[in-house]
């Protein structure tokens, strides 16, 4: 008989300890036409007394979409043209508690237009700056298209992270880290989902936090390229500013299209550390890259990223 007393007061006192509170309600939810077929939601992020562990995107009341918590925004496919939809989003925690529904976003497709193949002309003249530490707001020049752009999408790195209407020519971006350097471009897209060639990409710095380190980002990164001489292919050649780090720079680690590609290792370490590098590429005319590197720092670590300009094989 002890031993049953003691099992149910333990049972018992186990159940205190159950998370029974559910997150926050996400927030500011819009829903932005992407396409005939396609909508793009984003939504403020949720918090939870423990953690929030990932979101539910709600079409007229059933889940069209889950999430991980470390997004806030999807685009939610195979929607009919010229229908009317209403989205809502809740949070989910560990424990399976899920928030309310947030306020609903309205939104209604554009008409089908099946034989339009042709792409909108790149956004113009888009420029940059930092709102403090945390954010940034992007301007950019109105797209052309033979039948009329739906949506503007914000790349980073070449991962879409924001989307506005097609009669909207400004993004305000949150959720970056201080002190660090961006680089965005932007595509315009119309009805039957074509998107444009990327406009001209800009580099945004944000504000370093106070008592934060300086940056370790190599500053002035640019690009040069030409043919190579076996005629086959074409050679790149990148120039940068060194970061203040102190000591000497072992390495720089170089990345194309977001992937890591070569380690690049001087022949012998310097306090100024190294300031160029050619490669070769041997991919058709016309191939873009972005490029991006970052150096080994005096204590072994990797730095912060530099901007990260556009190569295109001559």
């Amino acid at each position: 008989m002890v031993v049953v007393a003691l099992l149910l007061l333990g049972a018992c006192g186990g159940g205190g300890d159950k998370d029974r509170a559910s997150p926050s309600v996400p927030g500011a939810v819009t829903a932005q036409a992407s396409s005939a077929t396609s909508v793009h939601v984003m939504w403020q992020p949720s918090t939870d007394n423990k953690a929030v562990t990932g979101y539910e995107i709600l079409r007229d009341g059933t889940t069209a979409k889950a999430v991980p918590a470390d997004r806030s925004m999807i685009d939610v496919d195979g929607l009919t043209a010229s229908t009317a939809y209403r989205f809502t989003v809740r949070a989910l925690d560990a424990a399976g508690n899920r928030s309310a529904p947030s306020a609903p976003a309205s939104v209604t497709t554009p008409a089908a237009t099946p034989d339009d193949k042709r792409p909108p002309t790149a956004p113009a003249r888009l420029t940059g700056r930092a709102d403090g530490a945390g954010a940034a707001t992007l301007t950019w020049g109105r797209a052309s298209d033979d039948v009329g752009v739906t949506a503007y999408d914000v790349y980073q790195e070449g991962a879409r992270i924001h989307s506005v209407g097609g009669a909207v020519t400004t993004a305000r971006l949150t959720g970056l880290r201080p002190g660090t350097v961006y680089t965005f471009t932007v595509r315009a897209r119309d009805a039957a989902d074509n998107s444009s060639p990327d406009s001209g990409a800009v580099d945004v710095t944000t504000a370093s936090a106070p008592g934060a380190p300086p940056s370790t980002a190599p500053t002035g990164l640019r690009a040069v390229t030409a043919r190579a001489a076996s005629g086959s292919g074409a050679e790149v050649t990148l120039h940068w500013v060194p970061p203040h780090t102190g000591g000497d720079i072992g390495a720089y680690q170089l990345f194309l299209n977001g992937a890591p590609t070569t380690t690049i290792v001087p022949g012998t370490p310097s306090p100024e550390g190294l300031s160029s590098y050619t490669f070769t590429v041997t991919d058709p005319p016309g191939t873009r890259y972005s490029v991006k590197i970052r150096a080994r720092l005096p204590d072994g670590k990797w730095g912060d990223f530099s901007a990260q300009p556009a190569v295109v094989v001559p």
